[in-house]
Parts: structure tokens; sequence; C-alpha cells
């Protein structure tokens, strides 16, 4: 029996090609099984499936342990704290994803340092400029002693500022001014997880936005002219409208479902927890050291309480909530504007089933009317019919005046029969 070559097993069942993009933005191909993913990122089979390109799932954000799993749209990932996995893809929607991708995380590892040697700076020559100027610096205890004792006295005229931390630079003119922190950096994680919400809510905003200028442009065309080929332009575009509502409600779903539980939220703070697995295993190595006279069932007891206590992720979520709620109403957003396209079309429908009511009430009533005058000639028949038969009668012998007045006064008779017949419809209100 032949053994496989490293190319046929390489190319074997569940293969495919991932794009790893680390934190620091550099980015590799791989082909690996879904096994090898699963070692690598501690998920399941079922949450792999998610991701499967070859299977219709719906749009879904699942936080696990070590990894947060995005399948919304084009975009399907598996985020950990340090890199980003996604199943490769020629889509031009996942290409300008991914250059996005690149752009947040390069800028924000380029803000970092410049950000820290611009408050290094900073301190430095607040610090040596306080030095230079100020003499209480210089002065003995006497001097701290007395400037202590005038602050105390003054205190009663001044608020509280305990509670207040204010870095102090140097300006222009040589006068101390408070210098403002620098806001707090977004985990990786976070940093992923919002590069795949914005593109998931401009890729929906853009099918959005296209659908809304056919939407509007049929239906008044619709309105004016009823025909089968306009019928059959908006039958398609409400068939795309309710497809794009419920993948838009499905992603609305799936954010509020993270926004009303604070333990999914938690679970989804992946770089907090990889710190806690570092310090509870410094703590574990710790421990060992110095317990080892212990007894090894009460130390592995404690040591799993300790474990379980470190991996157990703090409710305080505010950062990632605060997130979420901005994409929330994005979605929001989009899924009104589809609800006023939906809306419009069910007027227009509504409009067009008034209008083809009228049309065929009218159809009614032309055919009530000829109906009617089909009657009449039917009785002006019935009196030429009775001319018509082989008897012998006193008319017959008369003049031809006879004749004509005959002939006119049954045709006046049937005319005068119609029209009472419609001022008897419109009186009882069956005819307009």
């Amino acid at each position: 029996m032949t053994q496989p070559n490293a190319q046929t097993r390489r190319k074997g069942i569940g293969v495919k090609v991932w794009l790893l993009v680390s934190e620091t933005g550099e980015s590799r191909l791989e082909e690996v099984g879904k096994h090898y993913i699963m070692r690598r990122t501690s998920l399941p089979a079922r949450d792999l499936r998610i991701l499967d390109p070859m299977l219709s799932q719906p749009s879904s954000i699942l936080g696990r342990e070590k990894a947060i799993v995005i399948n919304l749209e084009h975009i399907k990932a598996i985020i950990t704290a340090t890199e980003i996995l996604m199943i490769n893809s020629s889509n031009p929607l996942f290409l300008q994803f991914l250059h996005d991708l690149h752009s947040r995380i390069s800028s924000s590892s380029n803000e970092m340092p410049h950000r820290m040697s611009n408050d290094m700076d900073t301190n430095d020559y607040s610090t040596s400029t306080m030095m230079e100027e100020s003499p209480l610096l210089h002065s003995g205890t006497n001097s701290r002693n007395n400037s202590s004792t005038t602050m105390h006295e003054g205190s009663d005229s001044l608020p509280d500022k305990s509670n207040i931390e204010i870095k102090w630079g140097s300006s222009r003119s040589g006068k101390d001014v408070p210098v403002a922190s620098p806001p707090k950096q977004l985990p990786f994680e976070f940093k992923a997880l919002e590069a795949c919400l914005e593109s998931a809510c401009r890729c929906l905003e853009s099918e959005t936005k296209t659908l809304e200028d056919e939407t509007y442009p049929a239906l008044d065309e619709l309105t004016s002219k009823i025909s089968t080929l306009n019928l059959e332009r908006v039958r398609q575009i409400k068939s795309r409208l309710v497809a794009l509502s419920g993948r838009v409600q499905k992603v609305r779903d799936q954010i509020e479902h993270l926004l009303d539980d604070d333990h999914d939220m938690a679970e989804m703070y992946l770089t907090q927890k990889l710190e806690a697995r570092l310090v509870d295993q410094a703590s574990l190595k710790e421990g060992y050291n110095t317990e080892l006279d212990e007894d090894e069932d009460q130390s592995d007891e404690s040591h799993s309480k300790r474990s379980y206590s470190s991996y157990e992720p703090k409710l305080d979520v505010e950062e990632l909530e605060m997130l979420l709620e901005a994409y929330f109403a994005q979605i929001n957003g989009i899924l009104q504007k589809l609800s006023s396209s939906s809306e419009y079309v069910d007027d227009t429908e509504d409009y067009i089933n008034i209008m083809l009511d009228d049309k065929r009430n009218q159809l009614l009533q032309v055919a009530v009317i000829y109906g009617t005058l089909n009657m009449m000639l039917n009785a002006g028949i019935v009196v030429v019919g009775l001319f018509g038969m082989n008897i012998h009668i006193d008319l017959f012998d008369g003049q031809p005046r006879q004749f004509w007045t005959t002939t006119w006064g049954t045709l006046a008779g049937c005319l005068l029969l119609f029209f009472a017949s419609i001022y008897w419809g419109k009186k009882k209100y069956l005819l307009s």
C-alpha cells in the first residue's frame, strides 16, 4: 500500500487557506486543517462550522474562552488576543476590510510610541522647569513646613482636589498648564471586532442605499403605468428588500444579545484573560516553590480555586458596551431605512389595489349599462317579431305613416325604459 505524499496530505479534507494578521499588522497565508485551528484557538468543531463558506449560516458573534468567532456578511474570522484568523477570499468587500484592518492596526501601533515619547518629553521639561522656578524645592525643612501650613490654612476656600489627577506641562509663555492624559487604547481583539462591525455595517449600508435608489423610481413608475414589466420589477425589489431586512435584523439581534448579557461581553475580554492566566501561572510557580511540604490534595484544591478566580472575567464591560452601542445605533438606522422602504412598497401596493378595484367597479358599471341596453333592444325585437308573424290584422291595411308611427313609437319606448332603468340604478347607488 502506497503512503500519501505531503502534497496529498496537505490538500486533504478540511484544509483551507487562512489569512493570519498579527497585532503588529503582519499578515501571512497558511493552509491548515480544522484540527490545527481547533488546537490553536481552543474552539470546538461546532464553532468552526459557522465559518464554513459551503454552509449557509446566519450572522453570529460568539465569545469563547480564548477566541471570538465572527460570522458577519463577507467576514468569517476568529479573533484571539494576539492575532486574527480569516478564511482567505477574493471578494472585493473582503479585500477592502483587510485594508481597513491593516490601517487600523498600523495607526494604533504607531500612535502608542509617539504618545509615550511626547509624554516623557513633556514630563521631563515640566519637571526641570519646576525645579528651576520653584524656590520651595530648594529650601529646607522650614520652607516646606511653612508652605504646607499656608496651604492648610487656605484649604477652606479651595475645593477638595485629592481625587483629581492633573499632569502639568509648560506652555510657550513659560507658565505651567495642565496636560490631558492620552486616551486609553483598545485591546487588539476590540480593534479587530470594531473593524469587522464597521465593514459589515458599511456593506449593509451600501446595499441599502443601492436598493433605495432602485425602489422609489420603480414604485413611482408603477403608479403611473401598471404593466406586467413594472409589476415584475417591483416584485424582485420586494424580494431583495425582505432578504436584506432579514440579514440586517440578524446582525441587530446578535449585537442586542451581547448588550443584554454582561457575561457574554466579559468573555470577549481576551487580553485581560490572557494576562490573568500569565499571572496565575507565575503565582502557581511561586506556590510550588514555597509550599512543597503541604499536602498534595489541599494544594491542588487551593490552586484550582485560585485559577478559577483568576480566569473568571470581571463584569466591568463598559468599554465593550460603548463600542457595541455605537454600531447597534448604526444598524438600527439601516433597519429603519429598510422599514421605510418596505412601508413605501406596502403603501404602493395598497394604492395599486385601490386603482384596480376602481377599474373593476367601472367595468362592472359598463357591464350593467350594456346589459340594460341589450334588454331594451330585446324588447324592441319582440315587437318586431310580433309584427313579422303571418297573421292578418287591420294595421297591415293602413297607410305608410302608420308603419313609421309604430316604428318610432317602439324605439322611443325602448329608450324610455333604458333611461328609466339607469335612473333607478343611480338612485339605488348601483351605478355612479
